[in-house]
């Protein structure tokens, strides 16, 4: 009996079945299939030399308000209380019977650091790493709505189901550790797009997001679904995958390609995996009270994100190639000054410890760290306290290797509504952020249902003033 099961493992690894990789042979892709390969998550070449070999995305759920944070606009302050002249409004406005009058900021901006970046009293710490951070004020997208909005940023479509920015950088680049996700996202929302938000569409399902929580759960109790031997028994636990790709390999033959079941099994390899790996990561026992208190961790008011940044660093530092935090309640309709201070004070400090922290591992120089919303917020006031949402100019900036640092990128008009100076779609953004992982926008594509889809469509401008 032993004997045959031996023979059996001999034969199956060298058809390729791969008990030590991450996909079996039947777990590949229609165009991997087509092009030979074995691990659809095996580290692929880039189309040209790479400036950075992984992303940690900050995503702030709901807009924050650019003119209050990152965009400083004195007349603003200066012509507060008076109408926007209708010439000066879009042409359609999310909330139209709500539109205020003209309406400043209640926080003080000054500049900071050698570039003189502006920066308002929400974020202090940031403030004072302001010369790291690549700050792009003319960002704009398609869509007035979170759900669209936050769809469009995520996969590059705000009406249909698009595989996600995170899937298509590992189908372009893979994983550099296979014993871990090539894509995590840790608390996202779940709503305002749900799992497309991470998904990977018609892609092959290997590679969607493995999220960790999701909003409302604190980042301590959110872990990777399904981590840990119950029965103690790995011995069994691999006889049993093995048997599974034995009837997987018999069955690909006969009623061919099928990407979801590989995605299945793929998945429990890669759970098998991860049992030895993942629950280290998640243990900052052996992390110095100098790192936790850089982040925020045992501060209350911080410690939330603080483990969101931390963890992506770890996860940065074992190879996940694509990693997000997310930080919602950003929809400021009412309340601004105070929801805006809490939420700022929750991520400031953790940014910043992130931003040292990456630098202080050797990672700075190819990570590339991304921050902001789904949109900004309009320059007139909605209710006593609020503002509305603004697809037409906002801010998100950049950090870490590939970008020039210390610079302020395009502008937004006087009174910050719509962006008028090299104007950023996010369009341009996803081609130049995939540019700097060393992929062409225009070759990043997949087959599906008669033609080439890329994650820019058949759009996207390099935006050439930012890259170093």
């Amino acid at each position: 009996m032993s004997g045959n099961l031996s023979s059996r493992r001999r034969f199956l690894e060298q058809a390729g079945a791969g008990f030590g990789g991450l996909a079996l042979s039947a777990m590949l892709a229609d165009e991997a299939r087509a092009a030979g390969a074995v691990n659809p998550l095996a580290v692929k070449s880039p189309h040209f030399p790479a400036k950075v070999k992984r992303v940690i995305l900050l995503f702030m759920f709901g807009g924050p308000s650019h003119l209050d944070t990152f965009d400083y606009k004195p007349r603003l302050t200066r012509d507060a209380g008076k109408p926007l002249a209708p010439e000066k409004r879009p042409r359609v406005v999310s909330f139209p019977n709500r539109m205020g009058n003209l309406v400043g900021s209640p926080f003080e901006f000054r500049q900071h650091g050698r570039s003189g970046t502006w920066v308002s009293s929400l974020f202090p710490e940031v403030a004072r790493r302001v010369d790291d951070l690549c700050v792009i004020n003319s960002m704009h997208c398609s869509n007035s709505r979170h759900g669209g909005a936050v769809l469009e940023w995520h996969t590059g479509s705000d009406t249909f189901v698009r595989p996600s920015f995170g899937s298509w950088v590992t189908y372009g680049l893979g994983t550099e550790n296979q014993n871990v996700p090539g894509y995590i996202t840790i608390c996202q929302d779940l709503s305002q797009g749900g799992a497309n938000n991470f998904g990977s569409g018609f892609l092959p399902a290997i590679y969607q997001g493995t999220t960790l929580g999701h909003s409302g759960m604190k980042p301590k109790d959110a872990r990777i679904p399904f981590i840990g031997d119950a029965s103690g028994r790995r011995d069994i636990q691999r006889l049993e995958l093995d048997l599974i790709a034995d009837a997987e390999r018999r069955r690909a033959p006969l009623r061919g390609p099928d990407s979801e079941l590989d995605a299945r099994v793929a998945s429990f390899e890669l759970a098998f995996r991860m049992q030895a790996e993942a629950p280290e990561l998640h243990d900052l026992s052996r992390e110095s009270k100098a790192t936790r208190d850089l982040y925020g961790l045992d501060d209350p008011v911080t410690a939330d994100f603080a483990l969101q940044c931390l963890l992506a660093r770890r996860y940065s530092e074992r190879g996940v190639r694509f990693v997000q935090c997310n930080v919602g309640g950003w929809d400021a309709h009412n309340n601004l000054k105070a929801d805006h201070g809490k939420l700022a004070r929750s991520i400031d400090r953790p940014i910043a410890g992130l931003l040292a922290d990456l630098k202080g591992h050797g990672l700075w120089d190819d990570t590339l760290v991304i921050w902001g919303g789904e949109f900004g917020r309009t320059p007139t006031c909605e209710g006593t306290d609020g503002r509305d949402h603004n697809p037409h100019g906002y801010t998100m900036w950049l950090a870490g290797g590939g970008v020039k640092l210390g610079i302020t990128h395009g502008k937004t008009d006087e009174y910050g509504y719509f962006a008028v100076e090299d104007k950023v779609h996010v369009h341009d953004l996803h081609a130049t952020i995939l540019h700097l992982l060393g992929l062409d926008h225009k070759r990043l594509t997949y087959r599906h249902a008669g033609r080439d889809f890329r994650l820019t469509d058949v759009y996207g401008e390099l935006v050439e003033g930012i890259l170093a």
